[in-house]
């Protein structure tokens, strides 16, 4: 595995995120890659083998073993990881994009002329609405795949005993999950991750939209405050001094007339 190559990737997605997207990208690369790539290959390692039922009957083993388990759990958790890391990277290329746009434009026209954007790493105009849609995509990813977990494998989180009746098992047998108490430890480990991944993201969401609404009354009442300024500060013409002028010359000429 190219380590160089993903912590440029890391560090990219990390300068252009906020507070809560650098915990959030924390949480994943080590609560959630590192211990999958750790832990949970040897944990699952060849899952169908060590699953054993008190039969011989050719056929049951399979057919309750995907019966219980029509996805492997560990596939099941890398596509998570690839599919809620993805957007991110969207955003980094949406930024190169940008930079890369303003390199021609400067290329055309010259260094000195007018820049396209005034910061290309700040999140304005087409990168806040990428930023923004990345997040509810992580979030919605998040929730389908602990959906998922509890559909596909009952929220009964591995057992020790299982029982199956399917075809060809001549009866309802039992069959034994290997090391369960570990699986079980790791697939609350995934849900509890997969939560506060949520609740970061979905905090990152309200900082985004209020920040962005903050800067909008801000900007407009800054723009309020600055014409109020023109108008009372603005200088005064001649004709208004004349106007001015004229009743204090009406009073002189009553006082000595």
């Amino acid at each position: 595995m190219n380590w160089g190559f993903l912590e440029g990737l890391l560090s990219g997605v990390n300068k252009y995120s906020t507070a809560f997207g650098r915990i959030w990208l924390a949480i994943v690369f080590i609560f959630r890659l590192l211990v999958f790539l750790v832990a949970c290959e040897k944990v699952w390692g060849d899952e169908q083998k060590d699953f054993d039922c008190n039969t011989r009957q050719p056929g049951c083993h399979n057919v309750c073993y995907d019966h219980y388990f029509p996805v492997a759990y560990t596939r099941l958790w890398a596509l998570q990881l690839i599919f809620v890391t993805c957007p991110s990277l969207l955003v980094t290329l949406h930024v190169s994009y940008r930079k890369e746009r303003e390199r021609k434009h400067r290329l055309k026209y010259g260094e000195h002329c007018i820049p396209l954007y005034a910061n290309t790493d700040k999140k304005r105009g087409g990168l806040w609405w990428t930023y923004f849609f990345s997040l509810l995509f992580k979030i919605t990813v998040d929730g389908v795949f602990v959906f998922l977990l509890f559909y596909i494998y009952r929220a009964t989180f591995f057992p020790p005993v299982v029982k199956c009746g399917e075809e060809p098992c001549p009866n309802v047998v039992d069959c034994y999950i290997a090391r369960p108490t570990e699986k079980k430890i790791f697939t609350v480990f995934m849900v509890v991750t997969s939560f506060v991944c949520i609740l970061l993201t979905l905090c990152e969401v309200f900082y985004l939209c209020g920040k962005r609404l903050w800067e909008c009354c801000g900007g407009r009442s800054h723009l309020l405050r600055e014409n109020s300024f023109m108008m009372t500060g603005a200088p005064r013409t001649g004709k208004e001094n004349c106007a001015d002028e004229e009743p204090s010359l009406e009073k002189s000429m009553m006082v000595n007339g």
